[in-house]
């Protein structure tokens, strides 16, 4: 069965400033069943982006719409069924149990049972005060209630910073495990290694624009992925990086060979050789 169209995003520009647009005459289509990676440097608009998505930032031009409806209605069925994890969090002075009884009821489908199993799972206390919590331990404990809620549109923003290398490991684990052909998740990072193995579709912006917006299975079967050593020859590489050791190698997949992505050397070519990567990915 073919997925539903989750997201509609069409012709939206938008700025904080009228003489400068974030993104301009931008469009995108997203379906159900999929975790999209959202990459960009710093300050191109992917935060920007994400509350777009969900109706707290307006378009001056343009419409987004969740499920058929227009987000900046803001219907109780459309907040109900969307979550944002932003970047910086502000959380009050509660207990975890305290901060579910407040905001869950604005989800109906949030789960208790699966709020309190990913805590445990996590080793988090859910009697301890969030004001007592690291930077990295609040954000595990917002990622669980996001899961929690079961809503289908999750946008997440840099939900990696601040965790450590076993943290980064148990939240791609809970995306994995949590996700269903009903949920769309769009996480936005800069910290690409973070995600290789999580996302089936990648979107990259740049500027005002949309630069990519492909799944990692039609990139992985036009393009392979290699690390060489120093000394190997590979025939006429498109991309090609120095790497400890030797070279990180994009190039044309003629042969069928199943490489996986490498994420971080696949965004800089597109930010620096997208016509070649665009028409590779044609071919």
């Amino acid at each position: 069965m073919r997925p539903m169209t989750m997201l509609e995003m069409n012709h939206v520009t938008f700025g904080y400033k009228r003489s400068v647009n974030v993104l301009e005459d931008f469009s995108l289509s997203l379906e159900s069943g999929a975790v999209y990676g959202l990459l960009g440097k710093n300050g191109t608009g992917k935060s920007t982006l994400l509350y777009l998505l969900s109706g707290l930032l307006r378009a001056q031009q343009g419409s987004v719409f969740f499920k058929g409806k227009d987000v900046r209605r803001r219907l109780p069925e459309t907040l109900g069924d969307l979550f944002l994890l932003p970047e910086e969090l502000v959380l009050p002075n509660v207990t975890l149990k305290q901060y579910a009884k407040m905001y869950a009821p604005f989800y109906p489908y949030f789960s208790y049972e699966q709020f309190f199993r990913l805590l445990a799972e996590l080793d988090i206390d859910d009697a301890a005060k969030l004001h007592s919590f690291s930077m990295g331990q609040r954000k595990k404990a917002y990622i669980c209630f996001a899961i929690a809620t079961n809503v289908s549109l999750l946008l997440l923003d840099e939900p990696t910073n601040g965790l450590d290398i076993p943290s980064k490991s148990q939240f791609r684990k809970l995306i994995a495990s949590n996700m269903t052909d009903e949920r769309t998740i769009i996480i936005s990072t800069h910290q690409v290694r973070d995600l290789d193995s999580l996302l089936d579709h990648l979107l990259i912006i740049d500027g005002k624009h949309l630069l990519l917006n492909d799944s990692i299975t039609h990139i992985t079967e036009r393009l392979c992925f290699d690390e060489l050593r120093s000394g190997e020859q590979m025939d006429e590489p498109i991309v090609s990086t120095p790497s400890l050791g030797g070279y990180r190698v994009i190039s044309r997949n003629t042969s069928g060979r199943e490489t996986v992505i490498d994420l971080e050397t696949f965004f800089n070519a597109v930010l620096d050789n997208r016509e070649q990567i665009i028409n590779a990915l044609k071919d």
